[in-house]
């Protein structure tokens, strides 16, 4: 599109946000086409060399990966690649209702440069360290700002969340070594938790189980919120009216990345303007979820990914036509075998392979942004999707979308067989200790509802006597991986009444659900 970015243009950018590859500005100026809209610039490692002539867009073996996507191969920048990647992979594969193909826009080296100064006192230290604006480019990608109503009437007021929902499902790949049998039957994301905390990336194990909100049961989405609010790291954010009002800034150690000092006036704020108190508000965020059935389809997406990364990494070699390095450090004659039926396959079956594996780990590491209104006069006019909730009686309408649709790197395959080894040993090191860790850690932080937002609730169950809701049964699915090693719910789609002495059903390291009684574990965010 015809605009440029110039260095005086950088004052009406402010810092929203970043992830690994981005920082993320929110736009505060004067432009009506730039209003509720959102620049995402990139980042490069610090230390690391800059693009000389533009920023890098695909190699030689993806363009062969992606030939078939013409307008992404003969993409002559990195940000219109990720707009061509969006429109042309990823639209067809989770529905343009719930995508924002975004545009791109032109900027200066002056403007990153103003920009990379202004945002700096707003970054986490430890990002700073890391990356730095890639102040080469000379495009960055514009989208619109999800985290509001475009048009939203001034008086109203635009509550929103951000939830990354991680992989929902088990794999059942033949390729999975037995070594490495627990994935099966433990999620990826319970396991990187504990490599995360070693590492000094998290200060809490959160209870969080992706196959709760991938289930379709509405009470384990309330579930997945509730322990997602919990422990949010950088998987949960709450934004109002645009503001980020709890969660963290990009990731780091959680409880330094939360801002604590800012989230007490800011959840009071949340339910002085909208009346609902924090569980209907949970409760509200589970409807849509549900009642929108917006996790089918990216959970259809994540189940490409059929050989899981031990089975993918052989088609990776097929491709770039070098020695199997993991062939190569295997003694096992009969995995061997097995392998090279994968090295014996045709070109155009690696590619596609490899293809269906990058296109599901994007599904598995993108966001989910849905943002929640009030309805003026009880029903809904503007073509929003809209909801009632009962415990509040008030009518809300919402809008969806996917964000942070990044295309995953070939060459990065290597490093995503790595990391997924490493996270498995580790996770198998860590129950040696004799299943203690996890609950050593999550003794830690403790929140008892005596003190502010006594009415919050998390996972509670009302107890009768001689009844333990430990007896449940888990909730019937129509897919064996939600069943297998998920927990029965014992959130109430209803938030329970308050209770001096309360059941809370807590997941061990084993992956085993168990009653215990007491104060609420979570996180102390308040």
């Amino acid at each position: 599109m015809a605009m440029l970015l110039r260095a005086e243009d950088a004052k009406d950018w402010i810092y929203k946000g970043e992830g690994a590859a981005n920082i993320v500005l929110s736009y505060r100026g004067s432009s009506l086409f730039l209003l509720g809209k959102v620049l995402r610039i990139q980042k490069v490692p610090k230390g690391s060399t800059k693009s000389v002539n533009g920023c890098a867009v695909l190699s030689r073996h993806e363009k062969l990966l992606w030939g078939d996507v013409e307008e992404l191969v003969e993409s002559k920048s990195k940000d219109i690649a990720q707009q061509n990647y969006i429109k042309h992979v990823m639209s067809h594969m989770l529905g343009p209702k719930y995508i924002d193909e975004g545009t791109y826009v032109t900027v200066s080296r002056e403007f990153l440069e103003s920009v990379e100064k202004n945002v700096h006192d707003q970054r986490p230290a430890w990002r700073i360290n890391a990356a730095e604006v890639d102040t080469s480019c000379d495009s960055a990608f514009l989208i619109s700002d999800h985290s509001v109503f475009t048009g939203t009437p001034r008086g109203d007021f635009c509550v929103a969340v951000e939830i990354k929902p991680k992989c929902g499902f088990l794999p059942s790949s033949e390729f999975i070594t037995k070594a490495n049998a627990i994935k099966k039957s433990v999620t990826r994301f319970r396991m990187h938790q504990f490599l995360k905390l070693h590492q000094g990336e998290i200060s809490n194990i959160s209870e969080y189980n992706p196959l709760d909100l991938f289930s379709g049961s509405k009470d384990r989405i309330y579930q997945a919120i509730t322990t997602l609010f919990a422990t949010p790291q950088n998987n949960f954010r709450i934004f109002l009216n645009g503001s980020l009002i709890f969660g963290g800034l990009g990731g780091g150690m959680d409880s330094a990345a939360v801002r604590s000092h800012e989230e007490n006036t800011a959840i009071k704020d949340l339910i002085k303007v909208s009346g609902l108190q924090l569980p209907g508000f949970l409760e509200l965020v589970a409807e849509a979820i549900f009642s929108s059935g917006v996790l089918d389809k990216l959970l259809a997406t994540q189940k490409l990914d059929v050989l899981d990364i031990e089975g993918a990494i052989h088609a990776y070699y097929n491709i770039i036509s070098q020695p199997c390095m993991v062939c190569k450090n295997l003694g096992d004659p009969e995995l061997l075998d097995q392998y090279s039926l994968l090295h014996s396959f045709p070109l155009d079956k690696s590619l596609k392979i490899l293809r269906d594996y990058l296109i599901a780990a994007t599904a598995k590491d993108c966001s989910l942004m849905i943002s929640f209104r009030p309805v003026q006069g009880g029903s809904a006019a503007s073509g929003y999707n809209s909801i009632f909730l009962e415990s509040s009686n008030q009518n809300f309408e919402y809008k969806a979308y996917f964000i942070d649709l990044d295309m995953k790197p070939l060459e990065k395959m290597v490093h995503y067989y790595e990391l997924d080894q490493k996270i498995v040993i580790f996770y198998m090191k860590s129950k040696d200790l004799g299943g203690s860790l996890c609950d050593s850690i999550t003794q830690g932080d403790i929140m008892r509802r005596r003190g502010r937002y006594a009415g919050v609730q998390f996972q509670f169950s009302q107890t009768e006597a001689g009844t333990s809701s430990s007896t449940q049964q888990p909730e019937a699915s129509s897919a064996a991986q939600h069943s297998e090693s998920c927990p029965s719910s014992s959130a109430q789609h209803d938030p329970p009444v308050h209770q001096s002495d309360d059941e809370i059903h807590m997941q061990d390291g084993s992956g085993r659900v168990r009653p215990r009684r007491g104060p609420t574990v979570v996180r102390d965010v308040w």
